[in-house]
């Protein structure tokens, strides 16, 4: 009788064992099979950040292949060593599709300007890519012309640009990646802010600030065309509903139009401008904003365009873009 109680303990224990091991086996089977589900998920999900996978490189590739690059806008006038560097420079520029050169001179450009220029081109393009270079002619001398709408123009992006100004490429590359990201907007590397004029107790009047107003508060409400991307649908909108007031007082003092491209594109949006941080080079000596006056013409090209639309559109931000790949601190 205690030799069989025995016995039944004994096979009572070894169930127990048994049981414990195959519960012990069971779970560490799908411990085994999470653990390993998740390490492979990761080493998907890995590949695809670091671009590894088919799929994402297609995306990235369509991507691409819709925006096109980009065009440069380039205003001219009567210099024409710094056109050719400037040509030179970003003829090297890898996304560019295309340079538009803002020609209102009295005389066309010469036949050796233009051979120079396309060799320019051959030279700087060695690598598959065709960049290619048009002169816009225009009989009228205005300062409107860098706006005139381009029907032939095979991207979404525009980069006007001065030819007495040198951004690095990357910077430029970068500039347009932000402009990708909010493509209604304009993107530029010269921010501008306009202030209420305390002084006249109205609040219809405003003031133009320079360089040193967005230097000494952060803010800014413009960035100025000599070097800004934006859609070429505004150069549709500036040739065509543009107030022909305005364009009229532009070609007459030779000055603001970009003021009113800023005006146009903040009309538009309801959004203020996106500033880039961006080394500039100035190549050239002399310029619009080394005359005097020049801010108190400007004031009053931005009281002008207020009253002629009505309101005041533009938009104040503090908001700068950087690249933070080429900052040790961000």
């Amino acid at each position: 009788m205690r030799g069989s109680l025995m016995n039944r303990r004994g096979v009572q224990r070894f169930r127990q064992a048994l049981i414990s091991t195959v519960g012990s086996v069971k779970i560490k089977l799908v411990l085994g099979f999470c653990i390993g589900f998740t390490l492979i998920a990761l080493a998907g999900r890995a590949s695809e950040f670091m671009g590894w996978t088919t799929s994402r490189s297609a995306s990235l590739e369509r991507f691409s292949d819709s925006r096109k690059g980009y065009a440069i806008v380039m205003n001219t006038w009567k210099r024409y060593d710094l056109l050719k560097q400037s040509i030179s420079h970003y003829s090297r520029c890898p996304r560019l599709d295309s340079i538009h050169i803002v020609w209102s001179e009295p005389n066309p450009p010469s036949d050796a300007l233009k051979k120079i220029m396309y060799h320019i081109i051959e030279l700087n393009t060695r690598d598959g890519r065709q960049v290619k270079l048009k002169f816009d002619i225009n009989k009228e001398d205005s300062l409107n012309n860098r706006f005139k709408e381009i029907p032939d123009l095979a991207t979404d992006a525009v980069f006007s640009i001065d030819d007495d100004v040198i951004f690095p490429c990357s910077s430029v590359e970068f500039a347009f990646d932000v402009w990708q990201s909010a493509s209604d907007s304009m993107v530029g590397f010269v921010p501008r802010m306009h202030w209420v004029d305390p002084t006249n107790g109205r609040m219809d009047h405003y003031i133009y600030g320079g360089w040193w107003s967005v230097w000494w508060t952060g803010t800014y409400s413009m960035v100025l065309s000599k070097a800004a991307f934006f859609h070429k649908k505004y150069l549709k909108l500036y040739t065509n509903e543009m107030p022909a007031s305005i364009k009229d007082f532009i070609t007459k003092n030779r000055n603001c139009e970009d003021i009113a491209m800023s005006f146009l594109v903040a009309n538009v949006t309801g959004a203020p401008p996106i500033w880039v941080k961006g080394k500039i080079l100035e190549i050239g000596s002399t310029g619009i904003s080394s005359m005097g006056g020049h801010t108190e013409k400007r004031t009053h090209c931005v009281d002008r365009f207020a009253a002629e639309f009505g309101r005041m559109p533009l938009v104040p931000t503090s908001v700068k873009a950087v690249d933070s790949r080429n900052i040790w601190f961000w």
